[in-house]
């Protein structure tokens, strides 16, 4: 199993590979860099399937729609996932547009799209079966009750590699430090994985030492931009990171850096995607 993170300024655009399938996570576009994003993608897509595409929110920086409308066109994955609420801004409404535009093109073809929408409070099981041979998908946000904002409503799963080459990846989106003082009273230890992909881009409002403990993540990967107006990663919010993980590894560092993670052995091994 393998998982590339690329640098696409401050949002997040990641995907994980393992057997014969992959899966996108968030599709933040950066056109200053589209070319090198495309190559990055398309040698690692190679001679594989990808699956899905996980949003893990409708904001811009996990949602573009030019970065989906591009998976759409040149990888036609099976389903599309994304968290159940109702947001009403242009962005949310470009993001269903371009599924639209998908789902009447691959309409009453063998590979028609499919909309995946997650919600806890309306789901009878947590294990999300039947959407990839190669990962488990377990989830653990959003719930009604802690969807008092968007950051709240971002989706929280864990994906995890099937066999001995596999590893564990939770996916954490924007979720805030007030949302995760119930999900680690819900599930604690079943949190646990690998590698923990940073929520928040490394804000100090969503690095909770309880969760961080309760995952016990061997590597921690930031997603940020260089210079970014909100100065992510906090430091303090490193710090939580650094106390349990042996690596964490952040985007915005020389440039603008993309990261591949792979699993050799029984190691979790973190180097520059070039």
């Amino acid at each position: 199993m393998e998982a590339l993170t690329l640098y696409v300024g401050q949002g997040n655009f990641a995907v994980l590979r393992h057997g014969t399938e992959s899966i996108a996570v968030d599709t933040k576009w950066n056109a200053e860099s589209e070319e090198k994003i495309e190559s990055l993608v398309n040698r690692f897509l190679a001679n594989r399937t990808l699956i899905g595409v996980v949003l893990t929110g409708l904001d811009a920086d996990h949602a573009d729609p030019k970065g989906l409308e591009w998976l759409l066109e040149h990888h036609e994955p099976a389903w599309v996932m994304y968290p159940k609420y109702f947001k009403d801004t242009d962005n949310a409404k470009s993001v269903f547009n371009v599924i639209r535009k998908f789902e009447r093109r691959r309409e009453n073809t063998s590979n028609p799209l499919k909309r995946v929408s997650v919600r806890l409070d309306q789901m009878n099981k947590r294990n999300l079966d039947g959407l990839s041979v190669e990962f488990g998908l377990e989830l653990f946000s959003p719930h009604t009750e802690d969807m008092d904002n968007s950051n709240n409503c971002s989706i929280v799963l864990k994906v995890e590699g099937v066999g001995d080459d596999g590893f564990a990846y939770l996916i954490t989106g924007d979720t805030e430090n007030s949302r995760w003082d119930r999900i680690v009273e819900l599930f604690n230890r079943a949190l646990a994985a690998d590698v923990l992909a940073a929520p928040h881009h490394g804000s100090k409002n969503a690095a909770h030492p309880g969760m961080v403990l309760a995952v016990e993540p061997d590597t921690v990967l930031i997603s940020a931009g260089i210079d970014n107006q909100y100065g992510h990663p906090d430091p303090s919010a490193v710090a939580v990171y650094e106390r349990v993980a042996k690596h964490v590894f952040t985007t915005n560092i020389r440039g603008g850096v993309s990261w591949l993670t792979i699993c050799e052995g029984i190691e979790i091994l973190t180097g520059e995607a070039t």
